[in-house]
């Protein structure tokens, strides 16, 4: 535990008087950190001008990375007929209706993702309870209860991120690898900060985005100009 104490604050003094930064200067700046035994992952964090009490300032959804974020996702379907088909077609790891319902009830949740056809959230909804505490649980404003279940599966395999700012207004989201090109990196943090932009509530008043940091697994957060 000193070890590592003992590193990240030497990591820390790196960045004490940085920032905020532009997007590609942050990445240097991380991508230039003392690397580990893994390939880290690199994490956004939003700090939003919100009151995340009110429900018409939540701000939630999904998006797909330009790059994805160097994993590959396990996706489970709740549908049946053609629509199972689809998901089958699309890659899905499991797709089912009654019997996925009772697994999960069993206590298997060895996936990153859920998708439901409308038809299928009677279902799913008494789940809500093992679901809903790994953020599971699929919702029309993330475009995981949807018709298009083959469209979803492939965003999901190529990279889709959820994302729901927590109680003190702060949007948490991977966005790729250390691993990745600073370039790729790039790209993705852009394209989530400009998504969250665009997503402002329309009852936010005053400053929106309020601080932006991005840091990885094992490296202290490097502030980006908002």
């Amino acid at each position: 535990m000193a070890k590592k104490s003992k590193r990240m604050t030497s990591l820390t003094t790196k960045v004490k008087d940085k920032g905020p930064l532009t997007v590609a200067e942050a990445v240097a700046i991380l991508k230039g950190f003392e690397r580990t035994k893994f390939d880290q992952s690199v994490e956004i964090a939003v700090r939003l001008g919100i009151d995340a009490k009110q429900a018409d300032q939540i701000v939630r959804g999904s998006i797909v990375l330009p790059n994805g974020i160097g994993k590959t996702k396990r996706v489970v379907v709740f549908a049946r007929g053609p629509a199972a088909d689809e998901a089958q077609q699309a890659g899905a790891d499991e797709v089912g209706a009654e019997e996925l319902a009772e697994k999960i009830k069993g206590g298997w949740l060895d996936f990153d993702a859920c998708v439901a056809t409308p038809d299928m959230m009677k279902l799913v909804g008494p789940l809500g309870r093992q679901l809903g505490p790994r953020g599971l649980m699929p919702t029309p404003k993330a475009g995981s209860v949807t018709t298009e279940v083959g469209k979803v599966v492939r965003e999901y395999k190529a990279g889709k991120v959820e994302f729901r700012n927590d109680a003190g207004g702060i949007v948490h989201a991977v966005v790729g690898k250390l691993s990745f090109e600073a370039q790729q990196l790039e790209e993705n943090l852009q394209a989530f900060i400009d998504h969250i932009v665009h997503m402002k509530p329309a009852s936010v008043k005053g400053q929106y985005i309020k601080g932006v940091a991005i840091s990885a697994t094992m490296t202290p957060a490097v502030r980006i100009a908002a």
